[in-house]
């Protein structure tokens, strides 16, 4: 049950920092050592009223296991897809979240190591520049999980963004660091001047010192969340 509240204080925490309270996104974690076998979003479920009891518990097939609900076809193919090839992903988040999808509009938009939190994800970000629809097709969902190769961030073209962790702190942890760096940049391009680079060597560097007992804080990151939403929002964890 707690990988159930966790997950759903993530919905929660993302509709607070982001704004992201629609229907279109889909996060998803795996319970088991059977890579396609995880809870999944029903759609229709707004983030800011998501509740652990009400997600879903799919089947290699997409099947809700207990209420038979839909999850929407295409964010199955895609969640199981990311599992399937990367087993090492248990927690899949795939969001449309306002900051970074604006960067996946830009002609070779690229989130750029202008920023001490860009530099969390320096060289750890697969982008896809073609923009095919969406995944109705196995296939498409396929070539999304290759895409992002060993990589914990995919940025989609036109369409949004996939993070990816080995537990649901780490990937809330990028999850909200992602955003927070898209949105710096987008203010600082909004100025009409160039950015401003971290040289080589820094970055290096600041990708080892954040890399260190990154699951301890990320731990610390999503348990504030949670203790927030305790006092103000308590039927999450229902």
């Amino acid at each position: 049950m707690e990988d159930r509240k966790d997950l759903a204080a993530v919905f929660r925490g993302a509709a607070m920092f982001s704004g992201q309270a629609g229907v279109c996104s889909h996060f998803s974690l795996r319970v088991s050592d059977d890579p396609l076998r995880f809870l999944l979003n029903p759609w229709g479920m707004y983030f800011s009223e998501a509740r652990a009891s009400e997600l879903m518990l799919v089947d290699e097939n997409g099947v809700d296991q207990v209420g038979g609900r839909d999850g929407g076809f295409a964010a199955f193919n895609i969640h199981a897809q990311v599992h399937a090839i990367h087993p090492e992903a248990r927690c899949v988040l795939h969001t449309h979240m306002p900051y970074a999808t604006a960067i996946t509009m830009l002609d070779k938009g690229r989130l750029e190591p202008a920023s001490q939190e860009a530099l969390r994800f320096y060289d750890d970000i697969a982008y896809d520049d073609s923009y095919n629809g969406l995944a109705h097709d196995p296939r498409e969902g396929e070539r999304i999980a290759r895409r992002m190769g060993n990589k914990h961030v995919l940025f989609l073209a036109h369409h949004g963004v996939i993070v990816v962790g080995p537990s649901v702190a780490q990937a809330f942890d990028h999850l909200y660091y992602l955003e927070r760096a898209a949105q710096l940049q987008v203010l600082a391009m909004s100025c009409n001047r160039p950015l401003r680079m971290v040289p080589d060597d820094i970055a290096h560097k600041t990708v080892s010192q954040f890399g260190r007992e990154r699951e301890h804080w990320a731990r610390l990151h999503l348990d504030a969340l949670r203790r927030k939403l305790d006092c103000e929002h308590p039927e999450y964890a229902s």
